[in-house]
């Protein structure tokens, strides 16, 4: 009996490695983070399935080689990533528009599910979520005037997981330098 169980663990141990080293890394796109030292890499870890098993931003320090990374889900979607730097209002920010949120809570994230603007600093250690879970982002753009992100998108007030008439469009205004919303029309 002692030999079965050491065999059934030998066995269990040896395919568990062997999934593991079929592995592969993507290094997707290489991003400068403009008036710092960092280097932005989206990552993808991907399995002998074809499934992505995690995804993330790693933050890169060229002068000193030391790394940050920002986890997302697996299953998630990046849109966009984009530095906004805006000197004279004291504003350095990356704004990303991902998916990250299962809201169905059915297979994972799909394009079905809403997309949401996140915030990170320039050296990846600080991540707000500035929209909510629940609005649907459709677009975005920044005033470098006024330092300022200017959201369009809606809210699924039925619930059904899709666009309807009975969905109710927003503009949601951020002030880049709180991170605050200032309004919404």
């Amino acid at each position: 009996m002692k030999q079965i169980f050491i065999t059934i663990f030998t066995i269990i141990a040896l395919t568990s490695y062997g999934q593991d080293k079929n592995n592969y890394v993507h290094f997707n796109k290489l991003t400068e983070v403009e008036g710092t030292d960092y280097v932005i890499a989206s990552v993808e870890n991907w399995g002998k399935v074809a499934d992505a098993k995690n995804k993330y931003l790693l933050f890169i320090n060229t002068k000193n080689g030391q790394t940050k990374q920002v986890d997302f889900p697996g299953d998630g979607y990046f849109e966009k990533i984009e530095q906004v730097k805006i000197d004279n209002l004291g504003i350095n920010q990356i704004i990303i528009s991902a998916q990250t949120i299962d809201l169905d809570e059915k297979k994972g994230i799909d394009w079905n599910d809403p997309k949401q603007i996140i915030i990170l600093s320039p050296d990846g250690q600080k991540r707000t979520q500035l929209t909510d879970n629940k609005l649907f982002v459709r677009n975005w753009v920044v005033n470098k005037q006024t330092g300022t992100i200017v959201v369009t998108g809606y809210v699924d007030t039925n619930n059904n997981n899709k666009y309807d008439k009975t969905d109710k469009s927003e503009i949601l205004i951020y002030d880049l330098k709180t991170l605050k919303q200032i309004s919404k029309i």
